[in-house]
């Protein structure tokens, strides 16, 4: 055997280690598929993980794979499936609804998970002391509004039973066909209350048990980690009633605020599924890689909130004049790209079998002549009106063409102030600001979730705007059983909110967004909310 010189050896093992450090590195997202983490851009740091308090997408979307309730929504149908209860039945009245929990429920921690933890917890939410936004939403049942509104302190009367460890009854003020529907949402998810008392009352707002290492949890995935502004890692939970089914080790959700970052991210192999794609990015995409590029229909509204409770805004004839001269059909054309439909109504189309029959279209004339009438000819007298923008890639481009629109049709004229979605958030709910964007999405396929907005009971009614005659008329279809009279109801509320003007409709929304090829089981959801347990990573050949 010819033995190498020592000379050679050397060069060799040189050219070796040389050549590895040319391979190519594996990404994260490579590495993600290998370790099953599914790495999800998020769009926003969210502002509170607990479910009682989350109001915005971008924190719900985290909440909801943590925590879930009594059901859960499928994600194409919009349909109501088992969740922790695994049935329920109503009487033929309507009124009394009866859930039955699954057998060997826990927490994330091993505890066991009670009919008494629902109920507790939903004390919680309608504590006037904890004050949540989202107590709004357990109005349905029997007191419960008033336990709210401090009418009722006896809370033995509410509509909440446990005669059970597995069984909750739930007594309603009213029929509520859409109850399994409902209780699917983050306001009605059970808290584990001896985990949460160590950290402060249940009622008290901001303890750390939201933080790492203390917040247990009864969904698919447990809080491991939460870095501010840089990731929040969750875990698989063990105890989780479908673990076995989850091919998920952890889900990694990154706050990444600008859309073009985020796009960035996306082709360097950084993220597995963005939350946006700039619409500058959307022809390119399309273009070079359809198959990355998801554009599906969301039901979602997006709008201004305008502060009634704000001079000049005060005046409905301003406030409308303002929304007539908004040209939304070159907005969605221009500015979005085609990527989403101009809104000439607040609730969107396709919301159950609704379909608003009122609606608002440029109308220059109508809009002149209402500043006129409300002593501003032309604009004159009016102060600056200042717009409140989200921090993203898209709003600033709107809130510019908006700008122009009404200086040059109106004669006003309008700042614009570009926020964090943490402000842009806090402004809206202690009304500190003159115009907002806005956006929302149902919470279930029906006008409710909507036009429920602006109630005067409202926890999310963030314009100042109360109209007795309004409430009247949800009132009136939350009495009526009958689906055409009840939406009858509905169009009568919607026609009334877009004469007043204390929103106005832009466009409806879209799901805009970047998907990685090695992500199966991730199904179209109009709701935006998904179950990541169903969601796979396969390697790719």
């Amino acid at each position: 055997m010819r033995l190498l010189r020592p000379g050679l050896l050397c060069s060799l093992a040189a050219l070796v280690v040389a050549f590895a450090g040319c391979a190519k590195r594996e990404t994260p997202a490579e590495e993600g598929i290998r370790t099953r983490t599914l790495l999800v851009g998020n769009g926003a740091e969210p502002g509170d993980l607990d479910p009682h308090l989350a109001s915005v997408v971008s924190d719900q979307l985290i909440v909801n794979t943590l925590f879930e309730g009594l059901t859960l929504l499928d994600e194409r149908t919009t349909n109501p499936l088992p969740a922790a209860a695994e049935s329920w039945t109503v009487s033929p009245d309507g009124l009394v609804w009866t859930f039955r929990l699954r057998s060997g429920l826990k927490w994330s921690n091993g505890d066991p998970l009670t009919a008494d933890d629902f109920i507790q917890s939903w004390h919680r939410v309608l504590s006037p002391e904890f004050a949540s936004d989202n107590a709004w939403y357990l109005f349905v049942v029997k007191n419960a509004e008033a336990c709210n509104a401090r009418k009722l302190t006896d809370r033995t009367r509410l509509g909440f039973a446990a005669p059970d460890a597995r069984t909750l009854v739930l007594t309603l003020e009213r029929p509520a066909p859409y109850l399994p529907a409902l209780v699917s949402l983050p306001a009605w998810f059970p808290l584990n209350p001896r985990a949460v008392a160590k950290f402060g009352p249940l009622e008290k707002r901001g303890t750390d048990w939201t933080r790492p290492g203390n917040l247990v949890s009864n969904g698919a995935f447990a809080l491991a980690e939460w870095k501010p502004n840089a990731r929040i890692v969750l875990e698989k939970n063990p105890h989780h009633r479908d673990a076995a089914l989850n091919q998920l080790q952890r889900v990694v959700f990154f706050p990444i605020e600008n859309p073009d970052a985020e796009e960035r991210n996306f082709r360097a192999g950084q993220l597995h599924v963005t939350a946006n794609i700039p619409v500058t990015k959307i022809t390119p995409w399309r273009e070079r890689e359809p198959a990355r590029l998801r554009l599906e229909p969301a039901l979602q509204a997006n709008f201004l909130r305008l502060n009634t409770a704000r001079p000049p805004l005060t005046d409905a004839r301003v406030r409308r004049a303002l929304s007539l001269a908004i040209d939304r059909d070159t907005l969605a054309r221009t500015i979005l790209q085609g990527s989403r439909l101009p809104a000439h109504a607040f609730t969107p189309p396709g919301t159950g079998t609704y379909t608003a029959r009122a609606a608002v279209a440029l109308d220059l004339t109508g809009a002149r002549q209402l500043l006129a009438e409300a002593g501003h000819p032309g604009g004159n007298g009016l102060p600056v009106l200042d717009l409140q923008i989200r921090n993203d890639e898209l709003e600033p481009r709107v809130a510019v063409a908006l700008q122009a629109m009404w200086q040059r049709d109106l004669g006003v004229r309008t700042s614009i102030s570009q926020l964090e979605q943490k402000v842009w958030v806090q402004n809206q709910q202690t009304l500190n600001y003159t115009i907002s964007t806005a956006a929302w999405t149902a919470d279930f396929p029906d006008p409710v979730t909507f036009l429920g907005l602006f109630s005067a009971t409202s926890g999310y009614n963030w314009t100042g705007w109360n109209s007795p005659a309004y409430d009247r008329h949800l009132t009136a279809a939350a009495n009526m059983a009958e689906p055409a009279a009840r939406a009858e109801f509905f169009q009568q509320a919607e026609a009334l909110l877009l004469h007043e003007a204390p929103v106005a409709p832009l466009s409806v929304g879209a799901r805009t967004y970047l998907l990685h090829a090695a992500v199966k089981g991730w199904e179209p959801a109009p709701l935006i909310f998904r179950r990541f347990q169903i969601v796979r990573l396969e390697k790719q050949p």
